[in-house]
């Protein structure tokens, strides 16, 4: 939302020639007013399928109740609260590229956030229904909250982690989509003002207004920046209390006080892999290259090998922390985890999460739409493997040998993790249909600062000396929307 001007070494944000606010609008909105292709009717269609799947594993549970999972007398949670902290945590990246980013004047987010927003929305959604359907008895959910004395003063019991979670992912999803609606009005607003019939009608009444006076803007950035400075507590308080639910527990592998940072930083690690499966792919359906750029595929690369760092020197902390602790307990529940029956799960861990994102860090991978594209698959079943490891191999072998027992998913847990993804996937391609994709208003701020247009008229203008242009020139090569021909005639 700034308006600074940007030096020419900086890579552009917008890349294309001929760019027009018009035509920002155009391009934005064209999978909106336009029907849809076949690549999405093929997208929809599977995703469409696998929601059902959710839609039947998760009745099949309610009616017979959690026996119909894997669950036995050692462990008591398994695919269910491995999928919920899984959820969880891909939605940090949302929050993360909306408010953060915004505080500290980022605009290589604007491209991105409102997918990003949009996605966050959808997996605390998916997260939610764990929390209601591993509860037992999911048709009385509405007694984790504080109920008036009519109810028989039925007080919830602050000590359970369920209730931790219920005021987490509450506060969290309520935060996201006020802060993602109030980004979204003036680009509804433009959808209103080109739509007729009762799409207009429907348009109007979810703009809520908007005009686009003067007045209108000034409240929009103020809003915009009360919101990112609620959201950025956020990003670490909702995982920090997640953790929670293990690390407060004396199981040995939970009973620890990294847990908290570690969470976040995988957190903010599988979130933005996430963000790239999703961007990735949509970029090139919808045809957005000259909006989301190799600037932002790279930037956001940086951030899965900072946070994917982290989380190695986390795994590798753990092991110290056991050997130096003493604990023989301590030291089992690691050594259980690398050695014992569920050694695949933890070395498939450590290859998804601490050496797959190291390759990031050679530019020629990094800056690969494939390799890229990939990795960030390898890296969100990596931290699924990281959860299930976290959660399993420290109750599956607990203080007496004599019952120790392994844990062998159904056809049920398998359907209802497989499920969420359908049904999150379908959320976000009805997202793609009836709301941008990418915010048009925070976009077009860019257009005559740090657009690849803006500058190439800077150079023609001669503002620039040949060494900085020379530079600039050179760093185009890793754009895939580029026309390096342009550049051989200056």
């Amino acid at each position: 939302m700034s308006g600074h001007n940007e030096s020419i070494l900086r890579e552009p944000l917008i890349t294309g020639d001929n760019i027009t606010y018009a035509k920002i609008t155009d391009d934005i909105l064209g999978p909106v007013e336009n029907k849809p292709n076949k690549a999405w009717w093929i997208g929809f269609i599977v995703s469409a399928l696998g929601a059902l799947l959710w839609v039947v594993a998760v009745s099949y549970t309610f009616w017979n109740g959690i026996g119909a999972w894997g669950l036995n007398k050692t462990v008591g949670w398994a695919w269910d609260i491995t999928g919920f902290v899984w959820w969880v945590g891909i939605g940090h990246a949302g929050t993360l590229i909306s408010a953060v980013l915004l505080l500290f004047r980022q605009n290589w987010r604007n491209s991105i956030n409102r997918s990003a927003e949009a996605m966050t929305i959808f997996a605390v959604i998916c997260a939610a229904t764990y929390v209601v359907s591993h509860m037992g008895r999911p048709w009385l959910a509405y007694w984790v909250l504080p109920l008036p004395n009519q109810f028989g003063s039925l007080w919830v019991n602050f000590n359970s982690p369920l209730v931790w979670d219920m005021f987490a992912i509450s506060t969290y999803f309520s935060v996201s989509l006020l802060f993602w609606y109030t980004g979204l009005l003036p680009d509804i607003a433009t959808i209103r003002d080109r739509a007729v019939g009762t799409r207009r009608k429907i348009y109007t009444i979810f703009s809520f207004g908007w005009t686009g006076g003067v007045k209108t803007w000034q409240r929009f950035e103020a809003v915009s920046l009360i919101l990112a400075g609620i959201s950025t507590p956020l990003v670490l308080s909702v995982h920090t209390i997640v953790s929670m639910d293990f690390a407060t527990s004396v199981i040995p592998g939970w009973h620890t006080t990294i847990f908290p940072p570690y969470f976040v930083a995988g957190a903010i690690f599988s979130g933005f892999a996430m963000v790239l499966t999703l961007l990735l792919v949509a970029r090139k359906v919808l045809g957005l290259e000259n909006y989301i750029t190799m600037f932002h595929i790279e930037s956001m690369n940086k951030i899965i090998i900072l946070t994917g760092s982290i989380v190695g020197v986390a795994y590798l902390t753990e092991f110290f922390i056991a050997w130096y602790s003493g604990s023989e307990y301590e030291q089992y529940a690691f050594i259980n985890r690398s050695t014992g029956p569920y050694w695949w799960s933890y070395w498939m861990m450590m290859t998804c999460n601490v050496i797959s994102p190291q390759l990031l860090w050679f530019k020629k991978i990094r800056l690969s739409i494939k390799a890229t594209w990939i990795l960030s698959i390898v890296v969100n079943v990596g931290m699924w493997f990281e959860r299930f490891v976290i959660i399993v191999t420290s109750l599956h072998r607990d203080y007496i040998p004599s019952s120790w027992a392994m844990f062998y998913p159904t056809w049920v847990d398998v359907s209802v993790f497989v499920g969420s993804i359908g049904l999150f996937f379908t959320l976000f391609l009805l997202f793609l249909r009836v709301l941008p994709s990418i915010a048009i208003a925070e976009v077009k701020l860019l257009l005559k600062t740090a657009s690849e247009q803006s500058k190439m008229k800077q150079i023609k203008e001669g503002h620039e000396n040949k060494e900085y242009v020379a530079e600039y020139v050179e760093s185009l090569q890793k754009f895939d929307s580029v026309k390096q021909e342009d550049y051989a005639k200056i």
